[in-house]
């Protein structure tokens, strides 16, 4: 039982499965021992994570495994509806479609979690939120979650620390392989693709403002410049920003950056990040995107609220007028830019990411009911397991410790 947008899509979102299947050697790799030992067996896997190629990928490694998958979108507008059709015409229950309304993006929601899933893969944590919000009696269900983003680790945390968190969640986002690379090197590229190809602009000798210097906006910080941009940062932890004037960018308050910056990218996880004084401040053509998680980083709500006139400037580009004449555009209403403005982070980072998502379903199962914490970090060995993996893909060999450095290393007493 499915409920999409088109079945009639199905091949075109077949040929997307299929090219970025033939760039992720580490997920065939895992789907082949999936299919000899079938570890999911009779188990629901309810999945809610950015619906496009990759994410579908990820399912089919799944589902060869033995699950029984269960898969909506995080975010309405990254939805691709051919990809969605795909999974669909081979069998796997899929509920979403592209610019889903709140009522119906809730709706997608409940239908996954309403089925009783014993595994759950998150992104931003709505799926964990509403099982323990509106469906406890689903919860003894439950071996446990997996969640990808920044954003639903803080939602979790907080859960566990009011005692909320009734199931063990592993941390994805947190292991080394994810967050290193997704993080930084995937975020870096797929926001200024989602950028580029949208507006059409060069971005050489622009003023780039980078609301938050985590690892994502490290990586976003660094593609800007390796552009020619102008880069300022904006932080509120004390190191980071010392990190990034270090890395020698700019860093001020956003109050400050508003009246500089040509183009504005909050990636911070946070809320009201870029609000109706800044935009007071910005420059007429300024343009403002997010690429944290929800959209209440750049506050589109409040912009409207104060506009005199808007329109649509071009495709997925919204312009509002404000009563001291200039315009501030939007790009993907404030949505994720790299999903709803583009197709995502590349196949071979999403390899290593959901490598580690499905490594860490595994071991939720493998190790049913044996957790002390409710929040449960990715095992040193999975995070390994995914590096010796990805470097014999690409051919790399590294040195081991002699017998004798390990002992120098393990040893207190010298030379």
């Amino acid at each position: 039982m499915s409920k999409i947008r088109d079945i009639s899509l199905w091949e075109s979102g077949k040929r997307k499965i299929d090219w970025v299947e033939s760039n992720m050697p580490l997920l065939r790799g895992i789907k082949a021992d999936f299919e000899k030992n079938k570890p999911f067996a009779g188990l629901k896997v309810a999945l809610s994570v950015h619906l496009e190629a990759k994410t579908a990928y990820l399912c089919k490694v799944l589902a060869a495994g033995g699950a029984e998958m269960y898969i909506t979108g995080s975010n309405p507008l990254s939805t691709q509806d051919d990809v969605a059709a795909a999974l669909a015409h081979e069998g796997l229950s899929v509920f979403a479609w592209y610019n889903a309304t709140d009522k119906e993006y809730m709706e997608h929601i409940n239908e996954v979690v309403k089925i009783g899933a014993n595994i759950i893969i998150d992104d931003g944590g709505d799926l964990v939120s509403l099982i323990h919000s509106d469906y406890p009696e689903l919860l003894p269900n439950v071996i446990g979650g997996c969640e990808e983003t920044t954003t639903g680790i803080i939602r979790l945390i907080a859960m566990n620390r009011e005692g909320r968190l009734k199931f063990p969640m592993v941390l994805v986002n947190d292991a080394d392989c994810k967050h290193l690379f997704d993080n930084r090197y995937g975020t870096g590229q797929s926001v200024w693709d989602g950028i580029n190809r949208t507006t059409n602009l060069i971005v050489a000798g622009k003023n780039v403002v980078i609301a938050g210097y985590g690892w994502c906006g490290k990586g976003v910080a660094m593609r800007a410049k390796g552009q020619n941009a102008n880069v300022i940062i904006t932080e509120i932890d004390p190191i980071k920003a010392m990190e990034a004037v270090m890395d020698g960018f700019k860093v001020m308050t956003m109050n400050q950056a508003a009246k500089h910056g040509d183009v504005f990218i909050t990636v911070t996880g946070c809320r009201d990040v870029i609000v109706e004084a800044d935009y007071n401040n910005m420059k007429n053509g300024a343009i403002c995107c997010n690429a944290g998680h929800f959209d209440i980083e750049v506050d589109v709500a409040g912009l409207k609220a104060i506009a005199t006139e808007e329109k649509l400037a071009r495709d997925n580009i919204m312009g509002y007028k404000l009563k001291n004449g200039n315009w501030i555009y939007i790009i993907a209403e404030g949505r994720l830019v790299n999903l709803a403005a583009g197709d995502g982070h590349p196949a071979e980072i999403m390899d290593m990411s959901f490598a580690i998502q499905a490594l860490s379903a595994l071991h939720l199962v493998q190790n049913k009911g044996r957790f002390d914490s409710m929040i449960v970090n990715v095992p040193i060995e999975v995070d390994r397991d995914v590096a010796w993996r990805q470097l014999g893909n690409w051919g790399i060999t590294i040195d081991k410790l002699t017998d004798v450095q390990e002992k120098y290393l393990n040893s207190w007493e010298g030379h």
